[in-house]
């Protein structure tokens, strides 16, 4: 049985509990108001999944916890983000997992935070959560086109400026997952 969604604005705690108790679908709270993450094409479900698949391939599960649109990120009580992928150090993870029925909920910066183009929610990801991701102090964002097959690197530099990058082949290594090569071509080709 699915929860009808509130329409006034949220607390930081009834959005948490929303959250647990809704299955049927992935909402973010956004300065307070619910909004729902519509769903996706089957092209942003394919790279997700590729780039998912890849990193959890690669990195050490002692240190790293690879999700696809289950973490949430925290800005404030009033904005949590589920982004396309999420990088999780596994310390803050486990951490998590000693509260039984937790939200997978993190305010602390992680190491990489993915988010996949699609019509729906192009511009609000770059216009919305890219700002709040940098404000979060994330170490890598990347925005992925599928169409036109890039990726945009916002890499956290030591001043806590973002530099950024655009990639359309060839290898990507993500700076804060040491050992961790995306090959843009195969993931592009498929």
């Amino acid at each position: 049985m699915a929860i009808q969604a509130p329409t006034a604005r949220m607390t930081e705690e009834e959005y948490r509990a929303f959250a647990l108790g809704d299955g049927s679908g992935l909402w973010e709270l956004v300065r307070g108001e619910l909004r729902e993450k519509p769903g996706m094409s089957v092209e942003h479900g394919g790279v997700m999944m590729t780039f998912a698949a890849t990193l959890y391939n690669q990195l050490d599960p002692r240190q790293f916890v690879v999700r696809a649109t289950h973490a949430r990120l925290r800005r404030s009580e009033d904005t949590y983000y589920v982004p396309d992928i999420a990088v999780i150090p596994a310390a803050i993870e486990r951490a998590l997992r000693e509260r039984p029925g937790s939200l997978d909920a993190y305010p602390e910066p992680l190491a990489l935070v993915i988010e996949i183009w699609s019509p729906s929610t192009g511009r609000y990801d770059i216009r919305e959560k890219l700002p709040d991701y940098q404000a979060r102090g994330d170490l890598e964002i990347w925005y992925v086109h599928p169409y036109e097959r890039t990726v945009t690197v916002w890499r956290r530099q030591s001043d806590g400026t973002y530099a950024e990058s655009v990639h359309r082949g060839g290898e990507l290594r993500p700076d804060s997952l040491p050992g961790v090569v995306i090959d843009l071509d195969t993931l592009f080709a498929e």
